[in-house]
């Protein structure tokens, strides 16, 4: 497991969901870490430093908190000869290049965020808010988020895992990535495989 950067609020939440499911189903985790910074470069040396620790073999996924330090994780994979297609590795923030390499196999999937959903629930509460509504806006935020100082009254919103076979139905057609971004280099054989070319 690596996680994202412990000073970072969003770190713990992710975390814990992550063992929220993995742990009631028995996952073994040979090794975790909370990476600084959320860096690419520091992940890419834990991965090398559970590769050592736990052999090759030792492992058969790589749960990491984002896209960043997911090419990290797969870049240790490759250094270590590992063919990231045979290791399932997670990811988030539905990345440009993730989604490359999720078309390619290195990565199994990633998060994405529903921007303008995101982005209209943030303006409703924001509106009600400046114009007094709070009654309205504390119907909006339901559910609670501790940020280690208080409950904060918040919305939750689902998130959407992109995998290979939704690219298009999710990041593409909600705007988010074009697929004349996606398909190019590496990538741009496998998008008539996924229907976006």
């Amino acid at each position: 497991m690596i996680n994202g950067a412990p000073t970072d609020s969003n770190s713990a939440p992710y975390k814990r969901g992550a063992h929220s499911i993995l742990d009631p189903a028995g996952v073994k985790v040979a090794k975790e870490y909370d990476t600084p910074d959320w860096s690419p470069d520091k992940a890419q040396q834990e991965m090398e430093q559970a590769i050592t620790a736990v052999g090759k073999d030792g492992f058969d996924g790589v749960y990491v908190a984002n896209d960043g330090m997911a090419s990290g994780a797969i870049a240790a994979l490759k250094g270590a000869r590992i063919d990231p297609a045979s290791r399932p590795v997670t990811g988030q923030d539905a990345e440009l290049a993730a989604i490359q390499r999720i078309l390619i196999g290195e990565q199994l999937m990633t998060v994405y965020q529903p921007i303008r959903q995101i982005a209209e629930t943030s303006a409703e509460l924001a509106v009600n808010i400046v114009n007094g509504k709070t009654a309205e806006a504390a119907a909006l935020a339901t559910s609670k988020v501790d940020n280690g100082q208080e409950q904060v009254p918040s919305v939750l919103l689902d998130t959407i895992v992109v995998t290979k076979d939704n690219i298009k139905d999710t990041v593409v057609a909600e705007g988010f990535l074009k697929a004349e971004q996606i398909c190019t280099g590496p990538a741009a054989a496998a998008c008539a495989e996924a229907g976006l070319a």
